[in-house]
């Protein structure tokens, strides 16, 4: 009886150890076994998929002809033939500034004072003509007399005639001396000679500052720039110099006043090129309306007379996002439409909109491609 009891007990136990090492098997196997992984797959941004597809209708590229266009870049630059320096003919140095670089000035306007030896100088080389011219007219008039009554030969009266000549020359010209340094001859003159302003325009270039030396058509202290007419320089690649020619008209569109739209024509095209970034400089003459500044940043068009294919879609089938243009395709699959990049034009008659690149003509695109993207997007 004890050894069957004991034998039952033994394999009860047997039979808990065994359970027991069955679920701890288990345990370990669950917790080490990596889970399964979720593969995710990223949509294609440019393609839409739609349950109708009926529902966006579509339209066909049309062609139609177009003035060849050429867009380039440029800056304001000052027509060179209107600058005018601002000379000194006195040196010395320069005592009183009325005018700053960016003024506007006038014809006539005083500029700035020099204190100046040179028209003490000048003063008095005048003083010794005129007593020179005085002495030699007396001599002259007093060899006549004699001439008359027989006292001297005529050679000698000639000497006399043509000393005063010379006098009266000398007395001329350094009169006219003081008049470019700008002083009056007929009154004592002081050391301070104003430069004036030689026509009106604004001063584009300063060299001088108070206490500054300048020297005698050695410095300018000024330039001044008729605004007037400007020139715009642009560069054109070597390719697009055949389309360009002197005489073409230019349509300037300002990045500042972008609803403003001047007109200038082309007066220049230089015969150099650049070899680094192979351009060309064209040069635009355009007359300023007053907002025009010169280092402006602008964009000059030019139109040619001949004409090209261009293709045209519907306005509303153009999707503008992020500085881009956009148009939708029909997609290889039923309910697919594909999203293609193009580069658009300007606006054309009948709610159209030039493509300048991106599609071909018969190829077909979504009419509404804004409703079409919102649709995508919910």
């Amino acid at each position: 009886m004890k050894w069957l009891m004991l034998s039952a007990a033994l394999l009860c136990a047997g039979g808990l150890l065994l359970t027991g090492c069955s679920a701890h098997g288990e345990t370990e196997s669950d917790n080490s076994a990596p889970p399964s992984p979720k593969v995710e797959h990223e949509s294609n941004g440019s393609v839409v998929s739609v349950d109708h597809p009926e529902r966006f209708a579509l339209a066909v590229v049309a062609m139609h002809k177009a003035p060849s266009v050429l867009s380039v870049t440029g800056a304001v630059n000052p027509d060179v033939s209107r600058a005018v320096p601002v000379i000194s003919l006195a040196s010395g140095r320069v005592v009183e500034i009325h005018a700053r670089l960016g003024d506007q000035v006038h014809k006539g306007q005083l500029l700035l004072r020099v204190q100046s030896t040179d028209v003490a100088g000048a003063w008095s080389d005048y003083q010794h003509a005129q007593a020179d011219e005085t002495l030699a007219r007396a001599q002259f008039e007093r060899a006549n007399d004699l001439f008359k009554i027989g006292a001297i030969a005529r050679k000698d009266l000639e000497v006399a005639q043509d000393a005063h000549d010379k006098a009266a020359v000398d007395v001329r010209t350094t009169r006219e001396r003081l008049r470019v340094l700008g002083v009056n001859a007929d009154q004592p003159p002081n050391s301070l000679v104003d430069i004036l302003a030689p026509i009106s325009g604004v001063i584009t270039e300063q060299q001088v500052t108070n206490a500054a030396g300048v020297q005698s058509l050695g410095t300018n202290p000024f330039t001044i720039s008729d605004l007037s007419f400007v020139w715009v320089v642009c560069d054109v690649y070597e390719q697009d110099l055949p389309n360009l020619h002197v005489g073409d008209t230019a349509e300037i569109h300002l990045t500042a006043y972008p609803n403003e739209i001047l007109t200038g024509s082309i007066n220049n095209i230089l015969p150099i090129l650049d070899p680094n970034i192979r351009t060309a400089k064209v040069r635009i003459e355009v007359r300023n309306p007053g907002t025009l500044r010169l280092g402006m940043f602008v964009t000059a068009i030019f139109r040619s007379q001949r004409l090209e294919q261009r293709a045209s879609v519907p306005s509303t089938a153009v999707l503008h996002l992020h500085d881009r243009d956009f148009i939708y395709v029909p997609g290889q699959t039923s309910g697919q439409f594909r999203r293609v990049e193009v580069v658009a034009g300007g606006m054309l008659p009948g709610s159209q909109q030039e493509i300048v690149s991106g599609v071909n003509a018969g190829d077909r695109v979504v009419v509404n491609a804004l409703v079409l993207q919102n649709t995508a997007e919910q």
